[in-house]
């Protein structure tokens, strides 16, 4: 079991070139990534994002590569260029009579192509290194989500097991409940002016006995708690455990309305509270 709650990191040397790798990861129903790079890796972007999704599946991710170059960076000006511009405008300045004093070299300067720096490319060694570079940080996310999962597998045993126990602490009520309904029956009756049907009644308690019955209900929940017990042992099951959850929460809904005990009814209190706290931490399962 997987938590989608997990952060990676990864740095790696090459060609002059340090290259920082952050990789954070949340929960969320679909894969919903986001990336932070240098203009320099735009055209692998689309393999980082395949490695990526096929590394973490779902959730929402965030990447973030930062590019420190070591060397200096290569600056080229084409000087008889930048003369040539120097001249004209120098040239310029004088036949429109400009009055103020202007700086035309540092205007040369921002004219087109005096100043230029090579294009950049992504060389195969430089990028099969920062390709290794996220497949580290995405294993380092892994490892944090399957420390987290196991934190959160333990919790959700524990809430299990305390919804099956309860099951259990229902059955010595259910017997009183016949009871006390057969004994307000016969006492509304009797305060009626008019003999009831002993026979009648016996009917009557047969209907609500068979209304009121949740053995059916308690079998269910209980298989649906092993269901969800072995469930957590597959892979990616999240969406999986949440739909038995569900189940849960309607056998446990089932057994509130047809309890007719305020003893029962506090025991539904506590499993529906169980239910929902398993419920919740789904939601940051894979």
């Amino acid at each position: 079991m997987k938590s989608m709650t997990g952060f990676g990191k990864a740095t790696v040397n090459c060609e002059g070139k340090t290259i920082a790798i952050e990789i954070r990861s949340l929960n969320g129903k679909q894969l919903d990534l986001n990336t932070r790079i240098s203009a320099l890796l735009r055209e692998k972007e689309n393999e980082m994002r395949t490695l990526v999704t096929k590394e973490l599946e779902r959730g929402k991710i965030d990447v973030n590569i930062y590019i420190e170059k070591m060397d200096k960076p290569v600056v080229s000006i084409d000087e008889n260029l930048a003369k040539a511009y120097f001249e004209k405008l120098t040239e310029l300045s004088k036949s429109v009579s400009n009055p103020k004093d202007s700086d035309i070299f540092s205007q040369m300067l921002r004219m087109p192509d005096v100043v230029s720096t090579p294009k950049e490319e992504v060389s195969e060694n430089l990028w099969n290194a920062i390709f290794e570079g996220i497949k580290t940080a995405c294993h380092a996310v892994n490892r944090f989500r399957k420390e987290e999962g196991a934190s959160l597998s333990e919790d959700f045993i524990y809430r299990t097991r305390l919804i099956s126990d309860m099951i259990d602490k229902i059955t010595p009520f259910e017997s009183n409940r016949i009871v006390e309904l057969k004994r307000k029956l016969i006492e509304n009756l009797e305060n009626l002016p008019v003999k009831y049907d002993p026979n009648r009644l016996e009917q009557e308690l047969f209907f609500y006995i068979e209304k009121l019955d949740i053995t059916e209900e308690k079998v269910r929940l209980r298989k649906h708690c092993d269901y969800f017990m072995d469930t957590m042992k597959e892979n990616n099951a999240g969406k999986k455990l949440s739909f038995i959850v569900q189940e849960m929460g309607r056998e446990v809904n089932t057994i509130g309305s047809k309890a007719n005990d305020f003893n029962i009814q506090q025991i539904v209190v506590l499993m529906k509270d169980e239910a929902e706290k398993i419920k919740e931490q789904l939601s940051n399962i894979l």
